[in-house]
């Protein structure tokens, strides 16, 4: 049922060359990925994707889109356009299968897990992978099979306008809010409140009379509430002394969360195999929107005790010499540094500990938000801290007694000080950002201290 090249053409007035009947499996926007049997869309990124299409071609793509005829054997959409196009393509895919609801989810942290929950939770389609941005979202959108009880997009950003962008591509009947917190705050002269403003694109970009949660302890999601932009859509505020919220959170170890989802109504009991209590607040949001969309909600519950952690984003490893790898590695803001620590510390087993790569995109406020974080490490009950990246050395002062700083990961690898020293047993947490692949500590440590 997916569109052929003389639909795609007609809905986003391309001009066809070759087959019309060729039906792409994907797209594709790099060659480094493509599978045979996709489309290659050459886009103006940097470099000029039109450059690798001949290698697109010699890997199996089975058309092109491009911005003007390339003398290559394969049937060819021809735009003036190709970012445009992309864009046009996702958004009229989505409109012609478009499911019962469509949700767009944000925020600071926690995106990915509760994108994963809130899918699961109503058995829908989402956005793969970290699919959140304005090439990612309509690329996966293209292909969007028929059918589906759901979909559920989620919605990136690092400046003003992505999101709105987003919405006008796909526009959510509903939305989640998880956080509003500083990342990438060097991009908003305005500080938390930009981030908050850039965020609550999604809220007004909702079809008209929708809902959204967040949770109610967030000052920044109330403040988006009672803007004049957002007052046409629902807030629903997830929490400590709200209809919605949460209650009896019960720590299963290795094994996951137990909670009871309250609702104006009657209590859900819900088991979770992802672990710490921000995945409690990030699940009870997930649950209370799908609910609200009119999901089932013994389907809601029995979907949520489906979603399994993946690689870097909670997955947790049994050490051989006793004790825990947490693997958070996947990226990392303040806030979710914090969030993980207090998972960790839900572990039985030895001393508690973090190696983490410093956090990006904090421009003047750098300095003082890692130290902020390091002392709120140690406030928390960790007792020893590798940190390495440009600011690993506030980070250790804010932390204390019991931190080492280094410049880079192979400064940390190598220094008899760095990883050979964290001791047998420990229960260790590995996170950072994107920037400084905080994974290649998750393989270190795997390879030397060895996993069960």
């Amino acid at each position: 049922m997916q569109f052929d090249l003389q639909q795609v053409a007609s809905l986003i007035h391309a001009e066809l060359r070759g087959d019309g009947s060729v039906v792409p499996s994907a797209l594709s926007l790099d060659t480094r990925t493509l599978q045979p049997g996709e489309c290659f869309v050459a886009l103006h990124a940097g470099r000029d994707g039109h450059t690798f299409a001949a290698k697109a071609v010699e890997l199996g793509a089975a058309c092109l889109l491009v911005d003007h005829c390339l003398n290559l054997p394969v049937p060819q959409l021809i735009v003036p356009d190709t970012l445009a196009a992309l864009q046009s393509w996702g958004q009229a895919r989505l409109k012609a299968v478009r499911p019962h609801a469509v949700f767009g989810v944000t925020g600071s942290v926690g995106k990915t897990s509760t994108k994963d929950l809130l899918a699961a939770a109503t058995g829908g389609w989402k956005t793969p992978g970290n699919h959140n941005n304005t090439l990612g979202m309509p690329k996966a959108l293209a292909t969007m099979p028929l059918g589906e009880a759901s979909a559920v997009l989620e919605m990136g950003m690092s400046t003003p306008g992505e999101i709105l962008r987003l919405t006008e591509i796909a526009p959510p009947d509903f939305g989640v809010i998880t956080l509003i917190g500083t990342s990438h705050i060097e991009n908003f002269p305005d500080g938390q409140e930009g981030v908050a403003r850039a965020k609550g694109e999604l809220i007004a970009g909702l079809r008209g009379g929708g809902a959204w949660t967040h949770l109610a302890a967030d000052p920044w999601c109330r403040w988006i509430s009672e803007q004049p932009w957002a007052a046409r859509e629902m807030a629903v505020p997830v929490g400590d002394g709200e209809d919605f919220g949460w209650k009896d959170i019960e720590p299963m170890g290795p094994r996951g969360e137990r909670f009871t989802l309250r609702t104006p109504d009657y209590d859900l009991p819900i088991e979770l195999k992802l672990r710490g209590a921000h995945q409690v607040r990030n699940a009870s949001l997930a649950a209370v929107i799908a609910l609200l969309a009119g999901f089932d909600r013994d389907a809601v519950a029995l979907g949520l005790g489906t979603v399994e952690p993946g690689a870097g984003r909670g997955r947790l490893h049994a050490m051989a010499g006793g004790g825990w790898l947490l693997d958070e590695s996947y990226n990392a803001s303040g806030d979710s540094m914090l969030a993980c620590a207090e998972s960790l510390l839900e572990l039985k087993s030895g001393e508690p500990v973090a190696v983490l790569g410093c956090i990006r995109e904090l421009g003047e406020h750098s300095d003082r938000m890692h130290r902020e974080v390091g002392a709120g490490l140690r406030a928390k009950g960790l007792q020893r801290l590798w940190v390495y990246g440009d600011f690993a050395k506030a980070m250790a002062e804010g932390f204390g007694a019991g931190a080492i700083s280094f410049p880079d990961f192979d400064s940390m690898r190598d220094d008899p000080a760095g990883l050979s020293a964290i001791p047998d047993g420990s229960r260790i947490l590995v996170k950072g950002s994107r920037y400084w692949t905080s994974e290649q500590a998750v393989a270190w440590l795997l390879d030397h201290k060895g996993s069960v």
